[in-house]
């Protein structure tokens, strides 16, 4: 296992439409990094600073506004999740959360990874994603980071721009776990453990989450506030793990895979 520290960067939202392409003075923009890690004195059995090992994900108990009212906000140009192609926003308001998960598989150039997006846990989320993998969106993309060894267990997916950054044009609200917990619940700023197979959302600040994806391929210690997208099947592991197996270009902990991997297609249902 491994713990899971987290990189905040700021981002801007922008007022919506049904297009997420917006104009907006250019400032300076940072790469979505979403989660990082620690480095070479990250345990195996990491515990919290009262000296227990960090508790599993809480229970999903279904809030009584889950998927009421879904909002996708566009977001300017200078936004880390700006988008270098038009994007239609993702259907607003109410969603459904039947079904209550959604099979999906990426095709990558290593082989496919079934995920089985959880929609009854975090409807908003997968109303995004399957509404990107229906524009194509995620097709021909590169996912620009694999961390492992005690630097991590991750490869990140989902930016649209040639060097695996960027984002759809938009954001949306944090869902499951997050919305386990009250707002400013001091558990927020403490860890659970995202188990191996575990599909959550790239994020910087909260409630901006855009296309960008991690799957962890071993157990992960990091605070309940990357939203869950869903879960790999054990084929769609054995896939990540021969990702992980070729390592980081330059023998580094954290960067490009040393064979790069692109996402060919993604097909849901």
């Amino acid at each position: 296992m491994v713990t899971l520290l987290v990189v905040a960067l700021v981002t801007n939202g922008d007022s919506s439409s049904n297009n997420a392409t917006s104009s907006a003075a250019p400032r300076p923009r940072s790469p979505k990094q979403g989660p990082t890690f620690g480095g070479p004195g990250a345990a195996t059995t990491p515990a919290t600073p009262n000296g227990n090992v960090a508790p599993p994900l809480p229970a999903f108990a279904p809030p009584p506004d889950l998927g009421a009212n879904c909002q996708y906000v566009v977001v300017g140009s200078d936004s880390v999740d700006a988008s270098p192609k038009p994007v239609n926003l993702p259907p607003s308001g109410r969603v459904s959360t039947t079904p209550a998960q959604i099979p999906a598989t990426l095709s990558t150039n290593f082989g496919d990874i079934g995920i089985t997006l959880a929609n009854n846990e975090s409807p908003c989320t997968v109303n995004s994603f399957v509404s990107l993998a229906r524009q194509q969106f995620f097709d021909g993309t590169t996912c620009p980071r694999l961390s492992t060894g005690s630097d991590g267990a991750t490869l990140v997916c989902g930016g649209p721009d040639k060097d695996g950054n960027g984002g759809p044009g938009y954001e949306f609200a944090d869902e499951y776990p997050t919305n386990q917990y009250p707002p400013g619940d001091p558990a927020l700023r403490a860890t659970v453990v995202y188990p191996r197979g575990a599909v959550v959302m790239a994020t910087n600040e909260p409630n901006t989450n855009g296309s960008q994806f991690v799957m962890f391929y071993q157990d992960t210690e990091a605070p309940p506030t990357f939203t869950v997208l869903g879960n790999i099947d054990a084929a769609g592991l054995a896939v990540l793990d021969k990702i992980a197996a070729a390592g980081v270009a330059g023998h580094r902990p954290t960067g490009l895979p040393t064979s790069p991997v692109t996402i060919n297609s993604v097909r849901v249902g």
